[in-house]
């Protein structure tokens, strides 16, 4: 009797990502950032994300202004490109877009000058530098809350600067943050120092919110994968994610 491995292109991803619902972190605006780079990839990985479960996607863009100085201004345009492509094929999948905002200098002057793109409401997705910690965090988290908004940092167990002090990580939440893990990080796709840390904070209940983070290929295979990662997708599945609580809204 002779057995066949069965190929990965036989393989069914429906429903795979179907406990998020929303994701609220991803590139798929074509060439404004490191992200898709044309809408042929961005309709693509939309339509593989709508296949496993994901029924709105939030897209976020970088927003730096010595790298990627995005606006609402610079991102409509084809924000609306890849919204009519989505409409002529026929996709009903709620789209939008909202920003990654770095959090700099720069970043303290947008807070008063404009408003910022928000996931929902007032939430704000924010990122840091990987290598340290800015000195004034605090401080422009405080003028974020300040100004009304709900600031939400992106894949926190990817600061490297915080695995050795955790207790930053409940500092972050008293200072008002939600914390967005990257889905990749419980699979060790970032290393196992991030899935180390990325599994405690879900042991420890102090993840909100889960999000793709995707930007290209390697990204959605990587995604794929968690269909036989049965560790990974036990404790995806099993977490009490917010994300569901954005899909109607």
């Amino acid at each position: 009797m002779f057995f066949f491995k069965k190929r990965s292109s036989d393989i069914s991803y429906a429903g795979l990502l179907s406990f998020m619902e929303t994701d609220i972190h991803s590139h798929l605006i074509p060439a404004v950032d490191d992200g898709v780079q044309d809408i042929e990839t961005s309709l693509l990985f939309i339509q593989q994300l709508q296949e496993m479960g994901i029924q709105k996607v939030i897209t976020t863009p970088h927003i730096m202004a010595d790298r990627y100085p995005n606006s609402v201004q610079t991102l409509t345009a084809p924000y609306m490109q890849v919204k009519k492509v989505l409409q002529e094929k026929g996709i009903d999948l709620a789209f939008s877009f909202a920003g990654e905002y770095y959090m700099d200098e720069y970043f303290e002057q947008l807070i008063s000058s404009s408003s910022l793109l928000t996931l929902q409401g007032k939430m704000v997705l924010v990122e840091m530098s990987f290598i340290q910690a800015p000195p004034q965090l605090h401080q422009w988290l405080f003028s974020l809350i300040a100004a009304g908004y709900q600031p939400v940092l992106a894949h926190p167990e990817r600061y490297n600067h915080y695995h050795d002090n955790y207790t930053q990580y409940a500092q972050l939440k008293e200072w008002g943050c939600q914390l967005q893990m990257n889905l990749l990080s419980i699979t060790g796709y970032y290393g196992k120092h991030v899935q180390k840390i990325a599994e405690r904070l879900l042991a420890d209940k102090m993840i909100d919110l889960v999000g793709t983070d995707m930007h290209h290929q390697k990204h959605l295979q990587a995604i794929k994968s968690i269909k036989t990662n049965k560790k990974a997708f036990k404790l995806l599945e099993g977490y009490n994610f917010k994300n569901k609580e954005l899909t109607n809204t």
